[in-house]
């Protein structure tokens, strides 16, 4: 849904750089250099394993920001029948947002919907705080002195 989001927005050609969705272990890792051995422990579903993913979207895009999620859109044993994600923002190979979003109930739909939504409503946020100005003027500073 996240793709589907930016490849349509306005002007999408002059932002958009791509997305690739790896729904398991074996693409995660052929993919996105995620750690198999850490990831299988925990079924591909953590903080740490997000992060990872993030990072490597903007190496496998060569994109200043990469957006990660992971998580279960439906109830399954692996996460004790609950309904949760964890998502990343990266920023310059830095990941500067990593969050878990977790859900009550809702069909597999409507649960991938709530995840992009508030994925989308956090990076909005994240960038009407300017952090590419922050990083020029921190750049621009290094010179100066």
């Amino acid at each position: 849904m996240l793709q589907l989001a930016f490849s349509t927005a306005d002007n999408a050609i002059y932002f958009y750089q791509g997305g690739i969705t790896t729904y398991n272990l074996g693409q995660k890792t052929r993919h996105l250099n995620i750690d198999p051995i850490y990831a299988k422990d925990c079924n591909c579903v953590s903080e740490k394993t997000v992060s990872e993913m993030a990072l490597n979207v903007c190496k496998l895009f060569s994109s200043d920001w990469g957006i990660a999620v992971t998580g279960y859109a439906s109830p399954v044993p692996e996460s004790g029948n609950k309904l949760f994600a964890w998502y990343a923002l990266a920023y310059h190979g830095e990941v500067i947002v990593i969050q878990k979003i977790t859900l009550k109930n809702g069909n597999p739909f409507e649960i991938q919907l709530s995840y992009c939504s508030k994925i989308l409503h956090s990076f909005h946020q994240l960038l009407n705080k300017n952090p590419a100005q922050k990083k020029s003027k921190k750049a621009k500073g290094a010179k100066e002195q």
